[in-house]
Order: C-alpha cells, then sequence, then structure tokens
C-alpha cells in the first residue's frame, strides 16, 4: 500500500525545499521529490554561484584600483581554476545546509523524478516517484505542489553545444577565461556574466533586440547602466539579433543583425542568455485540468491550478522568476493548505528586482512609464551617489537612486537604484511599499550617518523639493 501524505512537493529548488520546510513546521507530514539537486538551479546552478564568481571580479577590480587608496600592490593575477572551485565550494555548503534543514524538520526526501499518477480517490492522489535507476515508487498525498523551476531558452540557430556556446550553466564552469565573449541578451542573467567576464579582462560584446538593456528597469536606469558598463569597457548592440551561431574549433561566428545591416563577427565563447521556459513536461498534467500555456502553468492569487488539491509556485507559475518569489509562495502554499490565519496572497507588484554587477541594480515597484501608464499623477525624486558622504569615502560615486510618488496621496510607488550595494538597500524600500508607507514616513525616519542609506531619504525629500545635500 502506497505511503500517504498530506502534500507532495515536486521540486526542491528555493520554492519547493521552503514549501515542504513550512509545511512541516505546521504540522503537516511531507514528501519532498527532487531528481537532481536539494536547493535547485538557485543553490547549485544560478543565484549563489554566480553571486561567489561576482565576488572576485569585484575584488579584482578594487584590488587593480588599490593605489587610488593609497596601498601600493603588485599587479593582481587570477587562478582561474581556484576562482572557480571556490564558486562550486559555496554552492555545495549551501547545498548541504538545505539537507540538513529539511531532515531537521522531519520532511521525506525522495530522490527521483516526480509524476502525477491517476485521478484523485478516496482524497489522495497518487505521485510516481522514479530513481535514476528507473525503479518506481508510488506515494500518494492530498495535496500536490508543482515547484520543477526553469530551465535556459533557447533559439533556432543559436542552440547552445556546451564548448563553445553556453548557456548559463556552462559560463559558471568554463576551464579558462575566455578573450573575446558575446552576450545574448542583455537581462539580470547576461548583463551578470557581462559584468563578471568584463573585470577580469575579457572583451564582452552585449547584444539586446530591444532599444536598450535591462528592459524591465526602468528606462533612466538602464540608460545610466549602459553609460556605466561602457566605461568598463564593454560593447553594446541594441535593437540587434544574433540570426546564427557558427560554432567550430577556433571559437564562433555570429551573424548579427542590425538596423544597419548584417555582418559576422568572431568570438571564443557566446551566452545565451535570452529568458527561460518552466518545466512542465513529464508531470503528469495531461491527466488533470491543470492549464499550461507556454511552458507556464496557470494559477490564480494563491497559486492554485483548475485542478482541485494541486498548486504551482516559483518560475514554473509565472513571472517574476526570482528565487525570493518562489520562497515566499512556497510559504504561502504551505500557510493555505494548513488552513493557517497567516496565508496571505503574495503581491507580486512588491517583489524587488536585483542585478548583482559592478554597479549593481535593484528596483521595485512601478516604473516611471508604468506609473504614467496607470493614470497616476507622480512626483519622481533623484540623489546621485557623488551627493553622499560614504560613496565618496568609499570610491563608489557611481550611481543614482529615484523613488516614484502618487502626487494626490503621497504613496510610495516605487524606487530604482545603481550604484554599490544597492540590492542591499532595495529592501528598506520593499518594507515601505509593504507598509504602505507614503512621503511622511519615510521623510520621517531617521537614516544614520554616514551611510548609503541616507540617499533614500534624500531621494524622496528631493521628489517633493525638500533635498538637503543637492
Amino acid at each position: 500500500m502506497a505511503v500517504a501524505f498530506d502534500v507532495v512537493i515536486i521540486g526542491a529548488g528555493p520554492g519547493g525545499y521552503v514549501a515542504a520546510i513550512r509545511s512541516a513546521q505546521l504540522g503537516l507530514k511531507v514528501a519532498l521529490v527532487e531528481e537532481k539537486h536539494l536547493g535547485g538551479v538557485c543553490l547549485n546552478w544560478g543565484c549563489i554561484p554566480t553571486k561567489a564568481l561576482l565576488r572576485t571580479s569585484e575584488l579584482y577590480h578594487t584590488i587593480s584600483h588599490a593605489e587610488d587608496f593609497g596601498i601600493k600592490v603588485a599587479k593582481p593575477s587570477l587562478d582561474f581554476e581556484k576562482v572557480i572551485a571556490r564558486s562550486r565550494a559555496v554552492s555545495k555548503q549551501l547545498a548541504q545546509g538545505v539537507q540538513h534543514l529539511l531532515k531537521k524538520n522531519k520532511v521525506t526526501v525522495m530522490n527521483g523524478r516526480g509524476k502525477i499518477a491517476g485521478k484523485k480517490e478516496d482524497g489522495l492522489r497518487g505521485v510516481e516517484v522514479t530513481d535514476a535507476d528507473g525503479k518506481v515508487e508510488t506515494i500518494t498525498a492530498k495535496n500536490i505542489v508543482i515547484a520543477t523551476g526553469a530551465r535556459a531558452r533557447t533559439l533556432p540557430g543559436l542552440e547552445p553545444d556546451g564548448k563553445h556556446i553556453w548557456t548559463a550553466k556552462e559560463a559558471m564552469v568554463p576551464k579558462e577565461l575566455p578573450k573575446k565573449l558575446l552576450v545574448i541578451g542583455s537581462g539580470a542573467i547576461g548583463i551578470e556574466f557581462a559584468s563578471f567576464y568584463n573585470a577580469l579582462g575579457t572583451e564582452v560584446t552585449v547584444v539586446e533586440v530591444q532599444d536598450r538593456i535591462l528592459p524591465v528597469e526602468d528606462a533612466e536606469i538602464s540608460k545610466f547602466a549602459q553609460k556605466s558598463f561602457e566605461k568598463q569597457g564593454m560593447t553594446f548592440m541594441t535593437n540587434t539579433s544574433v540570426e546564427n551561431l557558427k560554432a567550430s574549433s577556433k571559437g564562433v561566428i555570429a551573424k548579427i543583425k542590425a538596423k544597419k545591416g548584417v555582418e559576422e563577427q568572431s568570438f571564443n565563447k557566446v551566452i545565451v542568455a535570452v529568458g527561460i521556459l518552466g518545466n512542465t513536461e513529464g508531470l503528469g498534467l495531461d491527466d488533470t485540468n491543470v492549464q499550461v500555456e507556454r511552458n507556464q502553468i496557470h494559477v490564480n492569487v494563491w497559486c492554485q491550478t483548475h485542478e482541485p488539491g494541486i498548486y504551482a509556485i516559483g518560475d514554473v507559475a509565472g513571472a517574476p522568476w526570482l528565487a525570493h518569489k518562489a520562497s515566499h509562495e512556497g510559504v504561502m502554499v504551505a500557510e493555505k493548505m494548513a488552513g493557517s490565519p497567516q496565508a496571505h496572497p503574495v503581491n507580486k507588484g512588491a517583489v524587488p528586482g536585483c542585478t548583482y554587477s559592478m554597479p549593481q541594480i535593484a528596483s521595485i515597484g512601478l516604473t516611471e512609464e508604468k506609473a504614467l501608464e496607470a493614470g497616476y499623477e507622480i512626483k519622481v525624486g533623484r540623489f546621485p551617489f557623488i551627493g553622499n558622504g560614504k560613496a565618496i569615502a568609499l570610491g563608489e560615486t557611481d550611481g543614482m537612486m529615484k523613488t516614484i510618488f502618487d502626487t494626490k496621496t503621497g504613496a510610495f510607488l516605487g524606487a530604482h537604484l545603481i550604484g554599490t550595494e544597492v540590492t542591499e538597500m532595495i529592501q528598506g524600500f520593499a518594507i515601505a511599499l509593504t507598509l504602505e508607507a507614503t512621503e511622511a514616513e519615510l521623510m520621517h525616519t531617521i537614516f544614520p550617518h554616514p551611510t548609503l542609506s541616507e540617499m533614500m531619504h534624500e531621494s524622496t525629500l528631493d521628489a517633493f523639493d525638500q533635498a538637503i545635500h543637492m
């Protein structure tokens, strides 16, 4: 007889493992099914290892400019093998931490591929778990949570080969530093890799089909970012597409189409970063009422699918495709399934986005363009890093903060930041948005001095013509 659980979660990424832990905390009997790695792409091949790589590039950049701070050092050199090894070690440490947390919370972890099997009978639905040897074990559950994440999207003519044409996964573990790199796509993933390789001395070209880089960001921030990256030596081609890639032992020839025509350029390596596709195949969804469109599962505000008792969270359930959004959805569905009064839908408009390049980019809420499209009459405040004492002391004056408010009510609508450590500061604005703050609360908040966070205050003041230091 199949073992029965209150909930079976398919996928152990930042959505799935968090859902498992929270479900267990609430007294549910939980099984977590994972085919490859605890922690999913995020911990193993995404968020965490890339940040370890980017930390190396930041240090390399800082050491290269040590004389600006009165420190004389020899010219830095790279042990690239060790750079990659450190990144993998960081990832491994955190994955082991997830394993410990699941054990601590008495979650049953099953290694294998999960598939929904059959209709619901007597309040239970079957899940088949197939391990690496092909052995199948069937378990049952009152509820099922699909948290299978996503994979890199590919395009015809741009198919990765793992050697010269990379997805993000191959770009994290190269054997040597490429001399000349093409990055296709200028979203967060593309820009982070472009920044990493550029800082270590690679000649980097970024191609973006839209009219500006970082197209989901506020247009003013995108423009500022491009200028900053170009000062560092990156080349950008917007309103441009890559039609075809031809790889050989010598590298890759890219056929690039711009308004001025078609040209061919040669590169050592190419990173294809043109989005993601949800992992919806092989889950047994055809025998359910779960609706899938373009590899995304349709869900309501509670992450419930059209099939009672089946939920979907994280990247497989739609934008924003961010680990922290997946984790919050994991908590939410656990509380919903357990009947907890704490259950509350995730506000997708209040999810912060971060790009860990040099300079960093972070944003939350409405852009200026979106606020106007929504019919708001707005006030916009700005403050440059060059006007902040801590930024000057750090030698990090390349950046700005931008805040947006509703003119009529003073409601805080959004913030858009670029500069050092803005991925840490954005959380202050996230709290403000969650608490439905107005300009008054932000103005009356006392920010410590000297800190970068003072710019959050000054940009708010500037929106209402009260800036002190500008």
